[in-house]
């Protein structure tokens, strides 16, 4: 069975870069009919913080990536690394090195002084030291070992030399795994298959390579996808203004036009830009993704959104916009009145946030009619007609847009006043906008007793 892992770091929040990594190991594994795991690497015990586990689960959870397994915690787990460490030094495989930090600190600085690269120069490789305070775990390198390869199903066959890993740290001095070493472990008890992960991570897989093989297991198959770029061509990444996943859900995307934009970050089918969840699983291919690092397109992004918004039925709009339209009164109207004003914004806005401040007059009669607009088209000459207007609306059939409309033209010409000045009243005074979806769909949606108030309101001015 296919076996895939996301393993987030809880030292920051999920963006763009990690959701598109998290995406394509949870495709994969659905796509295989396998599982996926979530694991949390949270032994850097500093900057490790619940805030951003809860942010990663619930940025997991809106986006639809359910998991099978999880979520495990490295930091629950260190019993194991250590098992596993001790047994490597009672194999031979591994030791124990008392070597203080500032001498090594030194021997650094040396190497670096003389053009060498740094690395361990195996002090402590052959002393046999046993377990004591302060010391830690290093791997013994095989002296043997010709080079280090493996077959990456992206990329090819990727070689490194001996020279490219000394031996290093496993266990920290305080019992604390470093990320290699837990990594691997990790791995191995939760049979991941497919490691689907950054190619900055290609440059730790040699030292994994070599704990496999001194723990004498075959390791899982690999797959290094290439980085996201912010616009400007530079990596993102949380530590480069990537933003959290969250915050593209509170600025009103939807997590379908989340999950479309990351899969084709990088990935395609053909010429199709468009796609569902269910095509995504039928269709993703590891060999179809692009190895030139993909550029993240803020305005390409805003624009599926769009598509997306107008894709989905009505109902399926409400449920993401309830937390942006329930402040504003949506408690007082009932659903369907909602869902008929969704279908009519629907066409209109780029974001659930877009949609739900167009949504203002129609929740709340206390909706802001702006100064320059009221100047401009709420005349002294148009206030005689809208007066009349208002008197005779009560024969007028609003739930009828086509007939209203023929209504109000024959009433424009019959008082001699423009149909174009008197609809852009008419919109000014039901709105307080200029711009608005069609009037006499407005007025339907509205209500003959609400825009009769309305006009009446705005008479008094």
């Amino acid at each position: 069975m296919v076996i895939t892992r996301f393993p987030p770091s809880p030292t920051g929040y999920l963006h763009l870069g990690g959701a598109r990594t998290a995406l394509f190991n949870w495709l994969f594994a659905r796509k295989e009919k396998g599982k996926f795991i979530l694991r949390f690497e949270d032994t850097d015990l500093e900057r490790s913080k619940k805030e951003y586990v809860d942010a990663i689960i619930e940025a997991l959870k809106w986006l639809g990536l359910n998991w099978d397994e999880g979520p495990y915690f490295q930091t629950q787990r260190l019993e194991r690394y250590l098992e596993v460490a001790e047994r490597l030094v009672e194999e031979g495989k591994a030791y124990y090195c008392a070597c203080p930090k500032e001498l090594l600190d030194q021997k650094r600085e040396e190497r670096l002084k003389r053009g060498l690269k740094p690395r361990y120069d195996g002090t402590c490789r052959n002393l046999n030291l046993n377990k004591g305070k302060g010391r830690v775990v290093r791997i013994k390198v095989p002296e043997d070992l010709l080079e280090i390869s493996f077959e990456d199903l992206l990329r090819g066959r990727i070689t490194f030399t001996p020279d490219e890993v000394d031996d290093f740290i496993i266990l920290r001095a305080d019992g604390i795994p470093t990320y290699n070493f837990a990594v691997v472990i990790d791995d191995l008890d939760m049979k991941i298959t497919h490691i689907i992960r950054g190619d900055d991570h290609i440059s730790n897989t040699p030292k994994q390579l070599i704990i496999y093989q001194l723990l004498g297991v075959k390791p899982p198959q690999f797959a290094h996808i290439p980085m996201v770029l912010s616009p400007d061509g530079s990596r993102l990444s949380k530590r480069h203004g990537a933003r959290s996943i969250l915050e593209y859900r509170e600025e009103g995307y939807l997590p379908q036009a989340v999950i479309n934009y990351l899969a084709r970050l990088g990935w395609g089918y053909g010429d199709q830009e468009f796609f569902t969840v269910e095509e995504l699983i039928e269709k993703f291919d590891l060999r179809r993704i692009n190895l030139a690092p993909a550029c993240f397109d803020p305005n390409k992004f805003l624009a599926l959104n769009a598509q997306w918004i107008r894709f989905l039925p009505e109902e399926e709009i409400f449920k993401h916009l309830w937390p942006f339209i329930e402040p504003l009164g949506a408690r007082n109207h009932s659903e369907d009145y909602l869902l008929g004003v969704i279908k009519s914004l629907k066409p209109r806005v780029k974001t659930l946030k877009e949609m739900a401040e167009n949504m203002t007059y129609f929740l709340t009669e206390d909706y802001e009619i702006y100064q320059e607009a009221l100047v401009k088209h709420l005349t002294a000459e148009l206030r005689p007609h809208l007066e009349e207007l208002t008197k005779l609306l009560d024969n007028f059939p609003l739930e009828d847009e086509k007939e209203m409309e023929t209504k109000i033209r024959a009433f424009a010409e019959e008082r001699g006043v423009r149909l174009k000045d008197l609809a852009q009243a008419l919109r000014v005074a039901l709105t307080g906008k200029t711009v608005s979806p069609p009037l006499f769909e407005v007025m339907r949606l509205l209500g003959k007793d609400r825009v009769k108030a309305r006009l009446n309101r705005v008479l008094k001015y």
